[in-house]
């Protein structure tokens, strides 16, 4: 069974930076597709980017040039580089994981749908 725990949220002022990370457990993660979602009270969920087992990025265009995915699969760890953030970005944020041959299919990014998902972590972006 696999476990996402997501960290790293909190509050900033616009301009400023947050790195969300998710902590993979009871699984390999270099067999993983891995994916940061959010979504904002009132509003669908949102793919961000997806990291699949080669390291291949995919990313909406609203996270271009500010977000960033990365991993680190000898920590079993996803990362989520936030730079210059804005009141928009204000959401809860989710890591979600597939097992569909480690690609970043569509169903699963943007998609969403997801083998398993983290309890989300919140960031808060005021101005």
């Amino acid at each position: 069974q696999v476990q996402l725990v997501e960290s790293g949220g909190g509050s900033v002022q616009e301009g400023g930076s947050l790195r969300l990370s998710c902590a993979v457990s009871g699984y390999t993660a270099n067999y993983l597709a891995l994916g940061w979602f959010r979504q904002a009270p009132g509003k669908e969920r949102e793919g961000i980017a997806c990291i699949d087992n080669q390291q291949r990025i995919t990313s909406a265009d609203s996270a271009k040039g500010r977000f960033t995915i990365s991993k680190d699969n000898t920590k079993r760890a996803l990362y989520l580089q936030m730079d210059n953030l804005k009141t928009e970005d204000t959401a809860m944020y989710y890591c979600a994981a597939d097992r569909s041959g480690g690609r970043c299919y569509p169903e699963f990014f943007p998609g969403g749908r997801a083998d398993y998902w983290g309890q989300g972590t919140q960031v808060t972006v005021s101005s």
